[in-house]
């Protein structure tokens, strides 16, 4: 059974931010509403692409690894692997590569591929919400205050 949209558990759902997790509003400070585009990419019933699994990618690269990722976001390591497991597959190219364990310890990083999607999803997120903005602002009125 496929979790709701709204779900924290859903495969795609992004992080919570700083505000949710302190268990304070999701507005910013000025009470406008938080306008938030959820683009995916759905592959035989799967979501291949997700603003989640964006954001883990992005917490990767700068965490360097899985484990210190899914922590940053309050996800067990499990998750995060499968998640992160579940994109490469979805992919000609992998868009990120773990190193096991060694010297160093290990690590994960992204690949140029990677790279390459937080680049897209997030250039798409801002011209939607730039082309957007007239129908996005009426929206936002029509939001009780």
């Amino acid at each position: 059974m496929t979790p709701p949209p709204n779900d924290p558990q859903r495969a795609d759902a992004p992080a919570p931010t700083q505000a949710q997790e302190s268990g304070q509003s999701a507005q910013p400070a000025t009470g406008r509403p938080d306008v938030r585009f959820r683009m995916r990419i759905i592959q035989d019933g799967t979501i291949a692409l997700g603003p989640g699994k964006v954001s883990l990618l992005e917490a990767v690269r700068e965490h360097g690894s899985i484990s210190a990722a899914a922590r940053s976001m309050n996800m067990s390591y499990r998750r995060a692997w499968l998640l992160m497991d579940e994109l490469n597959r979805a992919l000609e190219s992998p868009a990120m590569v773990s190193e096991h364990g060694g010297q160093s310890g290990g690590g994960s990083m992204l690949t140029p591929v990677g790279e390459e999607i937080i680049r897209l999803y997030r250039s798409i997120e801002t011209r939607a919400a730039t082309v957007c903005a007239p129908e996005i602002e009426a929206l936002v009125k029509l939001v009780k205050a």
